[in-house]
This record gives structure tokens, C-alpha cells and sequence, in this order.
């Protein structure tokens, strides 16, 4: 029997697979100096590897997490028919730990990648990746209305700030010099500033009241994009009076991984 791929747990794989089968895998995206073909082989590394982590916990045999290479190094060598059955077969894995998953208590910590997830953040990475990467691959073009929606929606940027806030404040926070130090409030109108603070050493990021003035304003599917190092095709959707030198520093910051 074939095995399923659930669209009620993970509702962003077929506007990402239709986006995948609608071009070459040697096109280019927005994920920089990445095609098509090294999303699918990102996305089944992900698969793969949030499957595996979750179910080794769920068997009571923790494991620490793969590096990208590690895992993506094995499929980056399969041809592309290959690595797109290995994409649909890890994404059908992941499905199957998800459902065995969904017993466990969702408060529950997991270790994953030098922090801990919880329980049901595992399927919520993947889909965050599914939009993300889907994204990548249109743009912000006419076929990329799933994507929009998906990125504006509240959990998108729950989940890229709690779940993965300090990751994607990590890379940038390395290019500041000593005693070099960052505060931004970005903010979508009538919903919580998303609040970043970073230097050499230490990085925060959470949500605030939207009080005093914002680094920069957007809106909800901006926001998620800039958070992980992406741009908007379209630059009027960010607003800012800080001045070119400080708007600058923070969009270096948020380079993402």
C-alpha cells in the first residue's frame, strides 16, 4: 500500500509539491545560490531528520540531531527521480511519527538542534519549511497565493519566534563586532511587535506590546520573510523612519541560518 502523505496535518505539501513539479530542478530560487533541486534535497533532510529525532524519543532512545550536511550530503547524490521518491517517502515517514506522536503530552521537551522543541512544534517545523521553501521557489508571483496566506497566518511567526527565533538571529549576531549592539522592534499593525536585542554574545527575540516607535512596519508575510533572511519581491512593504545606517544593521542581523 502506498504510503500517505496526510493534507489535514501537513496542508502545505501539495501547494509545495505543486511548485516543485511545475519547474526544473536546476532552477533558481529565492533561497540564495540554491535551485529547486537543493529545496527537495533540504526538504527531505528536514523529513528525514524530525522523523527520526521524534521517533527515537517516542522508542525512549534519544539521538542528537544530524548536521545539514550529514543528512542532505547522501541525498544530494541520488538523480532527480530518486531524490524527489526520497522526498515523498521521508515526508510519509515524518507523517507516520506525527500520528504516533500525537499520545504524547504536547508540552513535552525534545532535544533538537542544541535547544529543545516540543512535541507538536516537530510537524509545525515541517510545514514552516514547507511555506518557507515553497516561497523560495515562486516568489512572490500570481502562483504563490498559498504561500502568501500561509505566511501571514499567526503561527508562521509564533513558531519562526519561539520555536526558532534565536537560530535565525545567530549567523547575523556573529558579524557584530565588541561592544557592537542591535534592539529592533518590528512591527505588523494590531498584533505584538516582535522584539530583537543581539551582540557578539548574546541574542534575544519575543514578543512585546506594540508601544513607542517601530524599527521598521509590515505586514504579517514580510515580516515571516525577514525574520528568516528573506525579501519581499515588492520593497514598499517595509516602512521605516530609523534611517538607512540603522535599517541596515538589522536586516544584516536577520540573515537567517
Amino acid at each position: 500500500m502506498k504510503r500517505q502523505i496526510d493534507t489535514d496535518r501537513f496542508p502545505e505539501w501539495q501547494p509545495f509539491a505543486d511548485a516543485v513539479q511545475q519547474r526544473s530542478p536546476d532552477t533558481g530560487t529565492w533561497c540564495e545560490a540554491w535551485t529547486v533541486r537543493d529545496i527537495v534535497a533540504h526538504q527531505a533532510g528536514n523529513a528525514e531528520e524530525l522523523a527520526r529525532v521524534l521517533g527515537a524519543h517516542l522508542e525512549g532512545e534519544p539521538v542528537g540531531t544530524r548536521g545539514f550536511e550529514e543528512r542532505e550530503g547522501p541525498l544530494r547524490a541520488l538523480n532527480d527521480a530518486d531524490l524527489w521518491d526520497a522526498l515523498l517517502d521521508r515526508m510519509a515517514n515524518l507523517n507516520e511519527v506525527v500520528v504516533a506522536a500525537e499520545g504524547v503530552p504536547a508540552d513535552t521537551d525534545v532535544a533538537w538542534t542544541g535547544r529543545t522543541m516540543k512535541v507538536p512544534w516537530f510537524a509545525e517545523h515541517m510545514r514552516e519549511e514547507l511555506v518557507l521553501h515553497g516561497w523560495d521557489i515562486t516568489g512572490d508571483c500570481d502562483k504563490s497565493v498559498a504561500f502568501q496566506t500561509a505566511l501571514a497566518e499567526p503561527w508562521m511567526t509564533t513558531h519562526s519566534v519561539v520555536a526558532v527565533g534565536r537560530p535565525l538571529l545567530a549567523k547575523g549576531a556573529k558579524e557584530l563586532g565588541a561592544g557592537e549592539r542591535i534592539e529592533a522592534r518590528l512591527r505588523v499593525p494590531e498584533t505584538d511587535d516582535v522584539v530583537l536585542s543581539a551582540d557578539a554574545d548574546h541574542t534575544t527575540v519575543g514578543f512585546a506590546d506594540a508601544v513607542g516607535p517601530a524599527t521598521l512596519e509590515t505586514d504579517a508575510a514580510a515580516r515571516v520573510l525577514l525574520l528568516w533572511g528573506r525579501r519581499p519581491g515588492d520593497p514598499s512593504r517595509i516602512c521605516s523612519r530609523v534611517g538607512a545606517e540603522t535599517l541596515g544593521r538589522v536586516r544584516r542581523l536577520l540573515s537567517g541560518y
